[in-house]
C-alpha cells in the first residue's frame, strides 16, 4: 500500500505541474511580453518560496528572496526559422548518473544581437513526448548556471507557444535554471554539445 506521505507528495507534484501549465497559459495569452514576463517571475517566486515541491531546499525557503534575473531585453525575443533535421536519437547526459532519451527533429536558426546562431530542437522519447530546447552560452559558469538553462520543456509545462507567423519563438528572457541547480536531489538533462553557444546571452535567469 502507498504510504500517506507519498500520496501527499504525488498530489503536491500534480498541483505544481498544474500551476506551471496555467502560468505558461497566461504567458501565451498576454499580449505584452514584458507584462507576461513580470507575471511569470512573480508566480515562480511565490511557488519557489512556498510550494512543497519547490526545488529550493526546505531549510532555505524562509530566507529565499526571489530568483535573480537580467533586466528584460526586448531584443532577446527572437523568431526562428525551424529547419527540418534528420532525426537522430540522443541519450542526453543528466546531472545524475543516467541519461534521458531525446530525438533531434529540427534546428532553430535565428539572429541575436547581430550574430547568426542555431539551436537543435529535441523531442522527448518517453510517453507523451514533449519539445525540449536547452542551451549553454558565454555566461554559463559565471553569471548563470554552468550546465546551462532551459528555454522550452513542454512536458513540464514550459511552453511559450508554437509560433508567430509560422516561426518558432525563442524568448531568452524566459530562460530558466533546471531544478538540479538549486538542489542536487533533482536530476536534470543537460545542454548537449550542439546547443552550447559561444556568445553571451544576458537575458533570463541568473545563478548569482
Amino acid at each position: 500500500m502507498t504510504e500517506p506521505n507519498e500520496v501527499a507528495d504525488r498530489l503536491a507534484l500534480l498541483d505544481w505541474k498544474r500551476r506551471v501549465v496555467a502560468l505558461y497559459g497566461e504567458v501565451r495569452s498576454t499580449g505584452d511580453p514584458v507584462e507576461a514576463w513580470r507575471r511569470w517571475r512573480s508566480v515562480r517566486d511565490e511557488l519557489f518560496a512556498t510550494h512543497p515541491q519547490s526545488p529550493i531546499p526546505p531549510d532555505l525557503r524562509d530566507s529565499f528572496g526571489g530568483l535573480p534575473f537580467y533586466d528584460y531585453d526586448p531584443s532577446a525575443r527572437v523568431g526562428t526559422v525551424l529547419r527540418e533535421a534528420r532525426p537522430e536519437h540522443y541519450d542526453i547526459a543528466t546531472s545524475g548518473n543516467g541519461t534521458y532519451g531525446f530525438t533531434r527533429f529540427g534546428t532553430a536558426e535565428f539572429e541575436l544581437h547581430g550574430a547568426p546562431l542555431s539551436l537543435e530542437v529535441y523531442w522527448l522519447d518517453g510517453y507523451g513526448g514533449g519539445l525540449f530546447v536547452p542551451f549553454r552560452d558565454g555566461t554559463s559558469g559565471k553569471e548563470t548556471y554552468g550546465a546551462g538553462r532551459y528555454l522550452l520543456d513542454t512536458v513540464k509545462g514550459a511552453d511559450l507557444g508554437a509560433s508567430e507567423g509560422g516561426r518558432l519563438v525563442l524568448d531568452f528572457n524566459f530562460a530558466y535554471n533546471p531544478s538540479c541547480s538549486y538542489d542536487p536531489k533533482w536530476v536534470c538533462p543537460l545542454a548537449p554539445p550542439p546547443n552550447r553557444l559561444s556568445v553571451r546571452i544576458e537575458a533570463g535567469e541568473r545563478y548569482r
